[in-house]
């Protein structure tokens, strides 16, 4: 099974560098883990056409590019405000 790609946007990474370093590499090592094997960790949201993934008390948006093997991080944010930001 090929590996899925993952790209992150500017907003991502941003929020990454601001908070806590052990809970920014948790995120990184949990994206590591969703590109081997996608199906087993997003669920899809309602409201918009993307996914989310559970992280602690954090929350990633991603959109899935089953075709083309990419996984694009939109936002992290934490769960009290990530669903106002959407």
């Amino acid at each position: 099974m090929n590996k899925f790609s993952i790209r992150w946007d500017k907003k991502a990474v941003k929020f990454l560098r601001k908070i806590d370093r052990k809970m920014a590499r948790r995120i990184v090592k949990k994206m590591d883990e969703v590109a081997i094997n996608p199906a087993h960790y997003l669920e899809p949201l309602k409201e918009v056409n993307a996914y989310k993934i559970r992280i602690g008390d954090y929350r990633i948006i991603v959109d899935f590019h089953k075709d083309e093997k990419v996984i694009d991080v939109l936002f992290i944010e934490h769960r009290k405000n990530i669903y106002k930001n959407l």
